[in-house]
């Protein structure tokens, strides 16, 4: 069903624009994911050797951050409150987890954390009701602080992608920038960028058409931007359609629209001369036209 694959291939396209994991569609390789729908969302941690299913029930998982969360599992990631230091971080409150649910709830005492702290918005944390046997009884509560929000799968969290490209030894500089409005600027401005950089801010709102705002551009000038530029996508990976192609030069650009609740910014710069770089601010609206005063 297109649709679903098509839902499938945003998914991994934001694991390629975030970090260095890139989903090749197999030959004859020995190894390899098979990714299907079965019954429900679920998949072995890690490489199993073969070929390994990840399940997407097309009724139930066909949610960016479901299938993020289970494609992350076969890249070898535990969930987040499993991890060896949760009981800092979470109470798992047993009594209303059903004996055969439990084990999703174990805790790993060697867990590799990669030095990175716990993250309660990662999309492998599990959400506060998740397998409750009893209605309105929370299963995992956050400690000390009871209403930090768990359990979102809007898409990886910026820690998330951190911990995957530490795993994967990858120098790649993303950030995920997940609010209504914000700003983003290249490293040390006003001071100058530095040579061979390779940046990419992803702005994900709730539901909201984005605008962009360059306050401030100042890039080294080269013919066709071939140097140093940024380039804006209408989506969050490199395959969305260009909503402002390579631009570097010292004219503010004008101001960008997305048509929905994803844009992607990306920032090259070369091994020769830099500039101050830029500043932007962005802002989301309502999506609906604003036409004739009529909302």
């Amino acid at each position: 069903d297109e649709s679903h694959i098509k839902g499938i291939h945003d998914a991994m396209a934001e694991f390629e624009t975030l970090t260095c994991i890139n989903f090749v569609k197999r030959n004859t390789e020995r190894d390899y994911l098979i990714i299907k729908s079965a019954d429900g969302c679920w998949s072995n941690y890690g490489k199993v050797g073969g070929g390994q299913t990840v399940s997407v029930m097309k009724a139930g998982c066909m949610w960016k951050g479901i299938i993020q969360h289970e494609l992350d599992h076969a890249l070898g990631f535990l969930h987040e409150h499993s991890r060896s230091d949760r009981d800092k971080h979470v109470k798992i409150m047993w009594e209303y987890i059903s004996p055969a649910d439990r084990p999703d709830f174990k805790k790993f005492e060697n867990s590799n954390n990669l030095g990175l702290p716990y993250d309660y918005s990662s999309v492998m944390h599990y959400g506060p009701y998740t397998f409750t046997n009893t209605t309105g009884k929370a299963t995992i509560v956050p400690i000390p602080d009871g209403s930090v929000h768990i359990g979102q799968r809007q898409g990886l969290s910026n820690l998330d992608v951190a911990k995957i490209n530490k795993l994967y030894n990858c120098s790649r500089c993303s950030t995920i920038l997940d609010a209504a409005s914000g700003s983003l600027t290249s490293a040390n401005h006003p001071r100058n960028y530095s040579d061979n950089t390779n940046c990419v801010w992803l702005i994900r709102t709730r539901s909201r058409k984005i605008s962009l705002h360059f306050q401030a551009f100042e890039l080294q000038t080269t013919r066709g931007c071939q140097g140093d530029y940024v380039k804006v996508y209408d989506g969050s990976s490199k395959s969305s359609a260009v909503l402002m192609d390579k631009t570097c030069g010292s004219k503010i650009p004008n101001d960008i629209v997305a048509s929905g609740n994803l844009m992607l910014i990306e920032f090259i710069t070369d091994g020769a001369n830099t500039a101050s770089g830029f500043q932007a601010i962005f802002t989301s609206g309502r999506s609906e036209n604003k036409e004739n005063g009529k909302e």
